[in-house]
């Protein structure tokens, strides 16, 4: 496990406003490993990132026993960050029947003639069971703040689009989020974020790779001409939305398996700080297993 040390530099607290240019998106800055040679720092992730697996597989039937709480898991990042892989590793060993992986893209008609948190509250997690949203609610102070011509689709009351308006939408989400930790969901937020100059070297193996080609869309490089507006854009939502009660990470995605050790790690020291137990059977529950137990013993 990390050190709380190396955790809190990648968590965004709600007295620290963050710039993004100051996160080392190669993990660079961190001290704790600093002397580790390449080799030696891919091996130890790699290991570490094992052991979280089965400890997340060990914790999710936790979960499901206990019955007490959800848990809720957002990635928000640019194009090519690794959000699709970072779900396929991460969460290898979880049971599917306990997990649920939602991705959303462009608002359906139906969709748009309801409220903007709509579509992201019918797909929450039940308890005892694990949602991943890939993409979420976040995109509504996002993509949607960097083309304001997505927000005259939304059919809302006429007003100003100034910087009152953005505010309002970052207090419905901490109000939306603060219930749900209030309800027994417990939501866990990471951006992952990627530089530029990889993303592009990203771009350009997709584009050699034939099997990648489903994978790019000319629109990737339109949003990538917005990328300083992006930027602004997921500081002010990091910095708005960053609570006590369903933080931010700020994780490095250059190396991708940094970044899946990282947020495993995470994961797994989140879900244990709950401190979760199986449920004791009561006296009358003892009784009946035990009597099924003779009864099965003395079976013929």
């Amino acid at each position: 496990m990390l050190s709380d040390k190396t955790i809190n530099q990648l968590r965004v607290t709600p007295d620290r406003q963050i710039r993004l240019r100051d996160f080392d998106t190669a993990f660079g800055f961190n001290g704790e490993l600093k002397d580790l040679k390449k080799s030696e720092l891919k091996s130890k992730f790699k290991q570490d990132l094992e052991k979280d697996i089965q400890s997340l597989s060990d914790m999710q039937e936790l979960l499901y026993a206990s019955g007490t709480c959800g848990l809720l898991i957002i990635f928000q990042a640019m194009d090519a960050a690794g959000k699709d892989s970072m779900i396929k590793h991460v969460m290898s060993g979880i049971n599917p029947q306990g997990c649920q992986v939602v991705s959303f893209r462009q608002p359906s008609a139906e969709e748009l003639n309801h409220t903007w948190l709509w579509r992201c509250m019918k797909a929450l997690p039940e308890r005892g069971r694990i949602g991943i949203f890939n993409r979420s609610y976040y995109e509504e102070v996002l993509i949607v703040r960097v083309h304001p011509a997505i927000l005259a689709k939304q059919q809302i009351p006429p007003g100003e689009r100034d910087g009152a308006f953005w505010q309002k939408r970052f207090e419905d989400i901490n109000t939306f989020e603060q219930h749900l930790v209030r309800n027994g969901t417990v939501v866990l937020k990471f951006f992952l974020h990627i530089s530029k100059q990889e993303q592009k070297k990203r771009f350009l193996e997709r584009l050699q790779n034939p099997d990648k080609y489903w994978k790019f869309s000319a629109s990737d490089i339109a949003e990538r001409s917005y990328w300083d507006d992006y930027m602004k854009a997921y500081e002010e939502a990091i910095n708005h939305t960053s609570s006590v009660w369903a933080p931010w990470y700020v994780i490095p995605a250059d190396h991708k398996w940094i970044a899946r050790a990282l947020v495993a790690n995470i994961l797994v020291s989140e879900i244990r700080s709950l401190d979760l137990h199986y449920p004791v059977p009561s006296d009358d529950h003892m009784r009946d297993l035990k009597k099924v137990k003779k009864e099965l013993e003395n079976e013929s």
